[in-house]
């Protein structure tokens, strides 16, 4: 499969003949599927980095990504790490957040209304300390509303105990909190890490375990020190390396989880600013990808890099963006 569009001959006979613009610019079809779940587009925004509810919905249409991908959320409200919480990298930030966030029900309450009024297509984030933890979230966004989509299981925020108890380390343990996770009645996409040389095996096994689809990549462990002060610059410690400079790690793991797990759907993310970012990782073997750290420089950043996209393909004769799927693959 070549993915592009099939071009008619400039020397064809015949009063369509004329009529042939081979200048003009191809259609694209911009949809893309997503284990059971249609999305307008493949530009999603990354948890993390667009807030809980409709912040970014004051720069750009919402209702024209494929989906907002809110911060991750616990059962109940966590006050997350101390400060600072954010350092500058050279291609990049880190970031030690530690998830704060109001809580599922306050979430759904406060938050998710106003983010449904825009139009938005909606994927909500979970997390926990413990399965236990995970399946309180889950448990919490039964019933939750039609916006709502899919579920994605951070299985992977290095910002907690220094990222040494990461599930997404443990085939095992992901699959059990995957499994917890279904309480929620809806797609499940598991987010994972890039910090293991499992990343395979995990996969493998959170999709026996009931997840539709596999997100590909959260940060990288990383630490900052302030020299003058000869502590680490962030209140948590270490912290989560994103930005341009993971992008390559991410393209890297979404291409072996392909090449391993050819049926697996797979949500693509690391260091995307650009339509070109979003085509290499789509031609890695990503269904869709999400714009994260970008955000934060330019908070039009997703919309920008989805009508990139289109007129990427348009220009290079795709006539669909669900063709650029796995080209690299040969």
């Amino acid at each position: 499969m070549t993915g592009r569009a099939e071009v008619p001959s400039r020397h064809a006979e015949g009063p369509a003949a004329a009529q042939v613009d081979p200048t003009a610019p191809v259609p694209v079809d911009p949809t893309v599927r997503v284990g059971s779940v249609d999305l307008r587009c493949a530009v999603l925004t990354a948890s993390g980095t667009a807030g809980h509810g409709a912040e970014l919905g004051a720069y750009m249409d919402l209702s024209r990504l494929g989906a907002v991908v809110v911060k991750s959320l616990s059962a109940g409200p966590w006050p997350g790490n101390p400060a600072p919480r954010v350092r500058p990298t050279p291609a990049g930030m880190l970031n030690s957040v530690g998830l704060q966030g109001p809580g599922v029900a306050a979430w759904r309450a406060e938050e998710l209304p106003a983010l449904e009024a825009t139009g938005a297509t909606v994927v909500a984030s979970i997390w926990g300390r413990s399965v236990e933890d995970y399946a309180a979230a889950a448990e919490a966004l039964a019933g939750v509303g039609p916006a709502v989509v899919a579920v994605e299981v951070n299985l992977s925020c290095p910002n907690l105990d220094g990222g040494a108890h990461l599930f997404a380390h443990d085939p095992g343990a992901s699959a059990a909190v995957i499994e917890a996770a279904r309480a929620c009645g809806l797609p499940l996409w598991a987010k994972l890490s890039p910090n293991t040389d499992r990343v395979v095996e995990v996969a493998e096994a959170v999709a026996s375990a009931g997840a539709e689809a596999v997100t590909l990549v959260n940060t990288l462990l990383g630490m900052v020190i302030d020299v003058e002060r000869r502590r680490p610059a962030l209140g948590g410690g270490g912290g989560g390396l994103s930005g341009p400079a993971i992008h390559p790690v991410a393209v890297r793991t979404v291409f072996q989880v392909r090449a391993a797990l050819a049926d697996l759907p797979i949500v693509g993310v690391g260091g995307v600013a650009t339509a070109r970012d979003a085509v290499e990782l789509l031609m890695a073997g990503a269904d869709a990808v999400q714009v994260g750290t970008a955000s934060f420089a330019d908070p039009r950043a997703a919309d920008t890099v989805r009508s990139g996209l289109v007129d990427w393909c348009s220009e290079h004769g795709v006539t669909a963006v669900r063709d650029l799927k796995g080209a690299a693959h040969g």
